[in-house]
């Protein structure tokens, strides 16, 4: 499977406050980000699943209204996690 428990554990230790803290928003959208990788990958092979297709756009959607309320509250907290991903070239 892609996505054990050690490399959640991982990306949570990388991107969280620590290992045990999911909830954090950078944690999450580090989590959604490369989810968002491996369907791509998966979606460049098999351009009929239409399924993973939604999920995809599901998954883009919930990261994007996580990077929004990062922006709202905490500009600094969202342009750390942002060049940490390489999500965007333009940093406002």
């Amino acid at each position: 499977m892609y996505l054990s428990k050690e490399v959640k554990t991982e990306i949570f230790t990388k991107h969280g406050k620590n290992a045990t803290d999911t909830g954090s928003t950078e944690g999450q959208v580090a989590l959604f980000t490369f989810r968002i990788a491996h369907l791509t990958e998966h979606l460049k092979k098999n351009k009929h699943d239409f399924s993973t297709q939604l999920s995809l756009q599901k998954l883009v959607g919930k990261r994007r209204a996580l990077l929004a309320y990062l922006f709202k509250t905490d500009i600094e907290r969202y342009r750390a996690i942002i060049k940490a991903l390489q999500l965007r070239d333009i940093i406002k």
